[in-house]
């Protein structure tokens, strides 16, 4: 059985009068074993949908940017992807995390650094929102470092990536999932953003609180 909960740190005096903390307990769904020292050089990188919603849904409804955009937060269970992705593709399921706090840069950052490898990212095959990057661009952030709550990252072995990637597709809410990288291995601990101009840039994981802390 497996038990998970969660904690909170925040600034001295900053804290209300209430905490909410939840706590799971199940199984592990049979044929996968999860773990960073599982990926491989060659492996692909995939998103289940588009990033950034949840952020930034929340910074404009806090009012802290004079922006009015159609946009919902994407809150949701992932189970019924995360259980078509196994289901196709289980022995090759190498890794999977949730991109919620500093967003896919810094869930990639913590795979590339506890693996010992390059995740490689196809910047222009991320898919962002028009609304969230252009609610991005005013106050200088990055989509790649915006929280999301419901979608989710896996690392996949490179003969089960279409197959992954047919299953999450069909998998309800999992139409607009896509490869968005491949694991390399070099530059060890790096992960490297390829953009639409042709070079590349080294993506870093979160610093400091660019957005007020959301959860």
């Amino acid at each position: 059985m497996i038990t998970g909960g969660d904690t909170k740190v925040v600034e001295r005096g900053k804290a209300d009068r209430m905490y909410i903390t939840t706590a799971g307990i199940g199984s592990p769904l049979p044929g996968v074993s999860l773990s960073p020292g599982s990926v491989r050089p060659g492996d692909r990188v995939l998103l289940s949908g588009p990033i950034g919603d949840h952020g930034i849904t929340i910074l404009l409804a806090r009012g802290e940017l004079e922006l009015e955009a159609v946009l919902s937060s994407d809150t949701r269970c992932v189970f019924p992807m995360v259980e078509a992705l196994v289901q196709a593709a289980g022995p090759g399921v190498r890794w999977m995390h949730d991109p919620t706090r500093g967003g896919v840069a810094t869930a990639l950052n913590e795979l590339a650094r506890d693996a010992d490898l390059s995740v490689y990212l196809f910047e222009d095959r991320v898919p962002v929102r028009d609304a969230v990057r252009g609610a991005c661009e005013l106050p200088g952030l990055d989509p790649l470092h915006i929280a999301n709550e419901g979608q989710f990252l896996a690392v996949v072995a490179a003969e089960y990536a279409d197959a992954a990637l047919e299953a999450l597709r069909a998998a309800p809410g999992g139409s607009a999932a896509v490869i968005i990288g491949e694991i390399r291995e070099q530059p060890s601990a790096t992960v490297l953003g390829a953009t639409g101009y042709g070079g590349t840039r080294v993506i870093d994981m979160l610093v400091g609180d660019p957005l007020p802390r959301i959860c």
